[in-house]
């Protein structure tokens, strides 16, 4: 159990939001005890508490596509990332390249690969249980999904301010979100 805090479309300078992005995840250390991980710009902001399980020497997130243009930050486990994978390996016989090169061994990295390949069309591919949110930094997009059953929890709020809320836990949203 990991455990994530998003901000999207700030509304006030992220150099105010990042301390109290940080804040929130601290309240819910306790999902990921192993490692906290965090990305900000000044458009959004994603923070994540890791608890090592698959990967755990270089499965950190938030996780980045290669390009670095894509940042996802999950909670959950993919149970059919092995095979997903695959339909990404470059053709040995013709020397072809992999048209996405995995960073890690993460189960989670290849929900960048599949959003990357497909666009939102992907979720129905995964087997699994997990909640997430991805930003495009090019096109200053971001896209928050959790599993069919919503086994794993997902909360969104927004601040009085405007901007919008993504956690693990409502906890973490309490005091600051008001919508």
């Amino acid at each position: 159990m990991c455990g994530i805090v998003c901000a999207f479309d700030l509304k006030q300078q992220s150099e105010v939001i990042r301390p109290q992005a940080l804040e929130m995840s601290k309240k819910i250390r306790h999902r990921g005890p192993d490692w906290s991980g965090i990305y900000s710009d000044n458009k959004a902001i994603l923070a994540h508490e890791r608890l090592a399980i698959v990967d755990p020497a270089s499965g950190k997130q938030p996780l980045f596509s290669e390009d670095k243009k894509l940042i996802l930050a999950a909670n959950g486990e993919i149970y059919n990332h092995r095979e997903l994978r695959k339909q990404f390996e470059g053709d040995a016989s013709s020397n072809s390249k992999p048209n996405y090169n995995f960073q890690t061994e993460s189960d989670c990295e290849v929900i960048l690969a599949l959003y990357q390949k497909k666009g939102v069309g992907f979720l129905d591919e995964l087997n699994g249980i997990f909640g997430f949110a991805i930003y495009d930094v090019e096109k200053d997009e971001y896209f928050v999904a959790r599993d069919h059953m919503g086994i794993i929890p997902l909360y969104i709020r927004w601040d009085p301010h405007g901007t919008f809320y993504v956690a693990s836990e409502l906890k973490a949203l309490e005091g600051v979100c008001s919508k």
